[in-house]
């Protein structure tokens, strides 16, 4: 049972790092393009550079916030999952 555990945990950690990694990637590029288009179109308006700036503002929380939502489950993945007493008793954690 312990090396199942052990196992799971590791799975467990990998499945964590790559979503957070992808997360990662994905958000950056999207705020990214984000930022241009605002940039951009400031750029041709520059009237509008109030309202644009807001708009790009909420947009980028929104994105951000998705990288937050995988860093939770990441965190789940790692603290929260069915076997952290059998693995936190192999470590020594559990006396």
């Amino acid at each position: 049972m312990e090396a199942q555990a052990l196992q799971f945990f590791i799975a467990c950690v990998t499945a964590a790092g790559f979503g957070i990694a992808v997360a990662a990637f994905g958000c950056g590029i999207g705020q990214g393009l984000g930022l241009k288009a605002a940039v951009e179109g400031i750029a041709r308006n520059p009237e509008s550079s109030g309202k644009v700036t807001v708009t790009m503002l909420i947009g980028l929380a929104m994105i951000e916030s998705l990288c937050i939502y995988a860093l939770v489950v990441s965190l789940i993945l790692i603290y929260a999952h069915p076997q952290a007493g059998a693995i936190a008793a192999l470590f020594g954690a559990g006396h």
